[in-house]
């Protein structure tokens, strides 16, 4: 404790603005637990930027420990990139204090005499992401806390393919911000170099988005009833523009949740990932009799989408089942006008679903699969220029069409979901009856993630021990299949435990468990990297051999995943 008190009073100096030092001084007076876990920790600035609680403190978002991001990162831009002048772009999102942020972080820039774009208002991150490149920035900054609780933000570096930041420069950057004391700072702004963007970024970002999430010339996209929720993020400045440019007139708003809103009343979480968020929209699509309903993350790279199924319902898909509908159509527009020849190639993640590899194989066309994260779909596109990347998408409802944008983009995707919906519709079909295809021709995979909370420096180190007793003490079982392999990204080695034979796995070292049995079952564990959580997620599948038996089946397969999770404790 006396640790903590030392390095919390060091937040009372003269380096720190009289606000800062009042808000540790009641911390201080008042002994509050809340001290600890303010400073038992530095906020890191991981592989892709920071995310955290706002407030006060080095485990927090404030205006010191993102100055302090920024300044190593225009350390690192100066001695690496060696050019007259830098410079960087940035947006944000729709959360508390990110425009205060983007105006601070924007001061470090110029101070260290690298050019600002910024943005004139809040923009969806695919922008920023395109922005980079549009601009012929060096680096683009991001602030936002994507789908996180209202007291969280964040700061996402991009690097000049507008890709997050990867190997080498994110560890070099990491490098240069863990060097620096708090008065390094340099937070004199020069406003000459700051430029406010806004329309003509805009209108480009449209028009590219529109070129590539709308395939087909024939497709009757008016005839689409759209239902779109924003809930209450950035997409509401994007995506009615983009479907309206694309031919969609039938769009219906939730208006509830159509003012961007940092506190997002009407929901529990921001998170299209759970039906609860999409209900307000699925309630207005039953009650308008909508086809498809979308719903955007608030800094708008996620999307959930919901369909009809066969009994007419309203149906969230998950992120695995849309990514492979969508790239199946892809695929199918792709291969007739005879553009598949073998230099092509589809992206994905090790914890997403193996159904989109079977897909695209059966195109022979490559899937690439890189650790979880964007930033690795973004490094495909980059490491791989003499082949053409078709799109790519991962299980937490994120999808990339093309590599104009190298982040997940729910403006493009939202279009591609609604192209195949309005396609589908036309040839007497519907987006899931799309899917039922699909698994008819493979197999039906299920797919279930559970998140477990761990809050503080306790919860961390509950974590850990977890994932160690899933590495040092192996499952030889599960639901009475014999365990295949044990696949451990941390130490780059993918072992048989049936023969005992090992290979090694040439990706990145990342802290990630993958457990397989003979019959294709999976288990992956891993930490999140944006919040105190351990992530659990569980694969299995079966033969479909008619469309009509898909309750039942998914019933047999959801059951068997219910199972599993008792047998490891974990309900």
């Amino acid at each position: 404790m006396t640790e903590i008190l030392d390095k919390a009073k060091q937040w009372l100096t003269s380096t720190f603005d009289a606000e800062t030092q009042k808000e540790i001084n009641e911390l201080i007076t008042n002994d509050s637990n809340d001290l600890t876990d303010r400073f038992y920790k530095d906020m890191e600035f991981g592989t892709g930027g920071m995310r955290g609680v706002m407030g006060a403190g080095t485990n927090r978002i404030n205006k010191y420990t993102l100055g302090r991001a920024t300044q190593g990162l225009s350390n690192y831009l100066i001695e690496n990139i060696k050019k007259e002048q830098h410079s960087v772009v940035i947006a944000y999102d729709c959360r508390h204090n990110s425009k205060k942020f983007a105006k601070v972080v924007a001061d470090v820039l110029s101070a260290n005499n690298i050019k600002v774009f910024l943005f004139e208002d809040l923009r969806a991150t695919p922008e920023l992401s395109f922005a980079v490149r549009h601009l012929n920035c060096d680096a683009g900054i991001v602030l936002t806390a994507s789908h996180n609780p209202p007291e969280y933000n964040g700061y996402k570096v991009y690097w000049s393919d507008g890709g997050q930041i990867v190997p080498p420069h994110d560890h070099g950057i990491i490098k240069k911000v863990n060097s620096l004391d708090f008065s390094e700072i340099n937070f004199e702004a020069n406003e000459n170099l700051i430029e406010m963007i806004g329309k003509e970024v805009d209108d480009a970002f449209i028009d590219a988005s529109v070129i590539n999430g709308s395939l087909s010339d024939t497709i009757d996209r008016k005839n689409l009833k759209i239902v779109f929720t924003p809930l209450h993020g950035t997409s509401i400045v994007s995506v009615p523009d983009a479907l309206a440019k694309a031919g969609y007139s039938d769009v219906h708003i939730v208006e509830e949740q159509r003012i961007p809103n940092g506190d997002f009343p009407t929901v529990k979480s921001p998170n299209p990932e759970e039906p609860e968020a999409l209900q307000m929209a699925t309630d207005l699509a039953n009650k308008i009799g909508a086809d498809i309903v979308i719903g955007t993350d608030p800094d708008c790279d996620r999307l959930g989408v919901a369909v009809r199924d066969t009994n007419g319902n309203m149906k969230l898909m998950n992120g695995n089942q849309t990514m492979v509908v969508m790239t199946e159509f892809l695929l199918k527009k792709w291969k007739e006008e005879k553009k598949i020849n073998g230099k092509q190639f589809i992206g994905s993640t090790i914890v997403s679903t193996e159904l989109v590899n079977d897909v695209a194989a059966n195109y022979n066309v490559e899937t690439k699969v890189g650790l979880t994260g964007f930033k690795w779909i973004a490094k495909m596109v980059k490491d791989f220029p003499e082949l053409d990347f078709i799109g790519g998408g991962e299980e937490s409802f994120g999808y990339m069409v093309g590599g104009f944008v190298r982040d997940k983009d729910a403006v493009t995707a939202t279009l591609l979901a609604c192209e195949v919906a309005a396609y589908a519709k036309q040839q007497g079909s519907s987006f899931y009856e799309e899917l039922l295809a699909i698994y008819v021709e493979h197999k039906f995979y299920k797919e279930h993630l559970i998140s477990i909370t761990k809050k503080g420096m306790d919860g961390a180190a509950e974590i850990q021990k977890m994932l160690s007793d899933m590495r040092n003490n192996p499952l030889t079982e599960i639901d009475g299949e014999k365990v295949e392999s044990l696949s451990d990204y941390q130490a780059s080695i993918r072992k048989n435990l049936i023969t005992g034979n090992s290979t090694k796995i040439d990706l990145p070292k990342s802290n990630v468990l993958i457990y397989k049995t003979e019959s294709g079952t999976r288990i992956a564990a891993r930490p999140s990297g944006t919040e105190p959580k351990i992530k659990f997620y569980f694969s299995v599948n079966t033969n479909l051999d008619l469309a009509k038996n898909a309750d039942r089946i998914e019933t047999e397969l959801e059951a068997k995943i219910q199972r599993i999770i008792k047998e490891m404790n974990l309900n």
